[in-house]
């Protein structure tokens, strides 16, 4: 219960900062593969009071803070990962190092063809088929740069590497399967493999989860995350809603890992998230926001 509590003072200091950068916290990133649920969910909780303020998730703090989170490569990562160190530092590094005038030619080219697109229809061979709707939605260019149009929508920060093409989806419409072949618990860090997410009407059916590898984190952590979703009293429970569609487009990064930062980023890859997205132009507030990356070469109409 103490672990829950996040000091005064703390949240003090968060209301009054103008921008917050984290480069890569955990040097391996398995550390909190072993550690007590009920001490991860009190980190969660602990948490929840600073992402509001963070990213605006309640009124008084809206529209949140600016942010960037960078990635960074070390040799533990790369063996949790199970790679070799250079191709992690080629992911992130080099990811980072694609000239940024190029990055803004690939991600306005890449946005063209969904100029007065209503409904995305994605496929490929492993059992993704899915459609969502972004008709009169934000389109947001990652091309490594706030600017003003991302401001616009409520986006106050970025991932780096940057490189995909987003939209906030309307959370309550869409349906289908997404295959995700390689993900990371967000709460453990463990790895969860060859995943199949189903959902209708814009909800994930958390009962229709199926992965050959760590499913139990996996459907824990969305059940834990809607635990304190419910607890902050909100309008409506969005913890399982579709809350983003994303292309991958940068082109150093061609593998997926298990770590969503580059996974989310591979060129010619599709990507699904669920939970919060009110950040990026959206109407959903949760404490989760959890993105499910294709295989590459997804197929898009």
């Amino acid at each position: 219960e103490i672990l829950e509590i996040t000091p005064l003072h703390y949240l003090k200091l968060i209301e009054n900062i103008d921008a917050y950068i984290v480069v890569e916290p955990y040097e391996d990133p398995g550390v909190l593969g072993n550690a007590p649920r009920e001490k991860l969910n009190a980190k969660i909780k602990f948490n929840a009071p600073i992402k509001d303020i963070l990213y605006g998730g309640k009124a008084e703090y809206a529209p949140g803070k600016k942010w960037c989170y960078a990635g960074w490569p070390s040799r533990k990562a790369a063996k949790y990962y199970n790679i070799e160190y250079d191709l992690l530092e080629k992911f992130i590094v080099g990811g980072m190092s694609v000239p940024q005038n190029k990055m803004d030619e690939i991600t306005k080219d890449l946005g063209k063809s969904f100029e007065n697109t209503k409904d995305v229809h994605v496929t490929d061979d492993l059992g993704t088929d899915f459609t969502v709707t972004i008709q009169d939605r934000p389109m947001i260019l990652d091309n490594g740069l706030l600017s003003d149009d991302r401001i616009a929508v409520g986006l106050l920060g970025g991932n780096l590497p940057a490189g995909e093409v987003f939209f906030p989806p309307h959370e309550k419409i869409g349906e289908g399967t997404l295959f995700c072949p390689l993900t990371r618990d967000k709460m453990t860090n463990k790895i969860i493999k060859n995943t199949h997410l189903r959902f209708k009407e814009g909800k994930l059916l958390i009962d229709e989860i199926t992965s050959e590898e760590n499913q139990s984190y996996l459907i824990n952590t969305f059940k834990d995350s809607e635990k304190i979703d419910r607890e902050k009293n909100l309008p409506e429970l969005r913890t399982y809603n579709v809350a983003e569609l994303g292309i991958g487009c940068n082109p150093e990064i061609t593998k997926a890992i298990g770590y969503i930062l580059t996974d989310e980023k591979i060129n010619g890859s599709v990507h699904l998230a669920f939970g919060s997205n009110k950040m990026m132009g959206g109407t959903s507030v949760s404490q989760l926001h959890w993105d499910f990356v294709t295989a590459p070469q997804a197929n898009i109409t």
